[in-house]
């Protein structure tokens, strides 16, 4: 049963979910969603039933003290809600949680009785993949939707993924089949630095979801939480000279691809994405801004020296397609 007492009536609600787990590479996603979270100071107003939807095997619960009492934290999925102000002011109804390990069918079906309930006009779920791109370029943002009228109206990508998938693709055609606009928006993490966090590519999917959703986000210290991390990473691969010429591999291709797109026209639309969103404020926001605190480099096998995978030659297979 959906219990929505205390929630006031909302102006515009647009339902904005990310889930940790396979479709969280850098924890990218959870980390976007906990930042709105945190800016706009939002309000819990549900958590599903962990019974339902969670192994406690895989995600166990935590145990803590408060005022000498011992408590228990149960993995869920929470919902808030916050209120974004300015001329034209809107809520954002945020759902932050842990890919379900059982009945997601169920599990999405409650959320889409929230969003009903509530009357969210549009769904915006995160994620983030592990791609062949170098960190020392701009975090490539894909997005995403099943609805091919949605796709014209919002400059989308009409979604043509077939594999598995995750928790985001099953919630992305719940709503498509339950008549709700959904909208999925991906960031490419580098594989070869994946462990979190990563906030170069929160960044990015928090600048992508401004431009989604028309609105100013506060970024508070992300822009140089980012910068710090690609300086952590830069270090890390001068140390390793097979790690650098991979990068500087994956730099070529990356620069090749985007070749066509450097015109005149492209770098217009970006500048005035820029000042629409910073309101001309300095760049330290910007959706292409440099890195930030660094994490380690992954191996296969962390005592040894493996040479990275060969990236793909330019011209030839992308990496992985965002699945939804």
């Amino acid at each position: 049963m959906i219990e929505l007492e205390g929630v006031p009536e909302l102006i515009d609600p647009v339902m904005v979910a990310a889930f940790e787990g396979w479709n969280d590479a850098g924890d990218a996603a959870s980390t976007a969603v906990a930042h709105l979270d945190r800016e706009w100071k939002g309000e819990v107003f549900a958590a599903l039933d962990a019974e339902d939807y969670y192994d406690f095997q895989v995600n166990r619960p935590t145990v803590f003290m408060e005022a000498g009492v011992r408590k228990i934290t149960w993995p869920t999925t929470r919902l808030s809600v916050v209120r974004v102000g300015g001329e034209k002011p809107r809520d954002l109804v945020l759902v932050r949680g842990i890919e379900p390990s059982m009945r997601w069918r169920s599990f999405c079906n409650e959320l889409l009785g929230f969003a009903h309930e509530l009357g969210v006009e549009l769904v915006v779920i995160l994620g983030a993949l592990l791609g062949d791109t170098p960190h020392t370029r701009p975090v490539p943002i894909s997005g995403t939707t099943s609805d091919p009228d949605l796709a014209r109206r919002m400059d989308l990508e009409e979604t043509k993924y077939e594999g598995p998938t995750g928790i985001v693709g099953v919630l992305q055609e719940a709503c498509t089949h339950a008549g709700v606009p959904a909208v999925s928006l991906w960031a490419a993490v580098p594989h070869y630095v994946s462990q979190p966090p990563n906030p170069k590519a929160t960044l990015a999917l928090l600048n992508r979801l401004e431009d989604l959703l028309d609105l100013r986000i506060p970024l508070g210290e992300l822009p140089e939480d980012a910068r710090a991390w690609q300086l952590g990473v830069d270090q890390l691969a001068a140390e390793d000279s097979e790690v650098a010429e991979y990068v500087q591999t994956l730099e070529e291709a990356r620069d090749t691809a985007e070749l066509p797109e450097a015109s005149g026209e492209a770098i217009a639309r970006e500048f005035e994405r820029y000042l629409r969103r910073r309101d001309v404020s300095p760049p330290g926001g910007h959706a292409t801004a440099d890195g930030g605190e660094g994490g380690p480099f992954l191996r296969d096998n962390p005592g040894g020296r493996p040479r990275p995978p060969k990236p793909p030659r330019p011209g030839g297979e992308d990496e992985d397609s965002p699945e939804e």
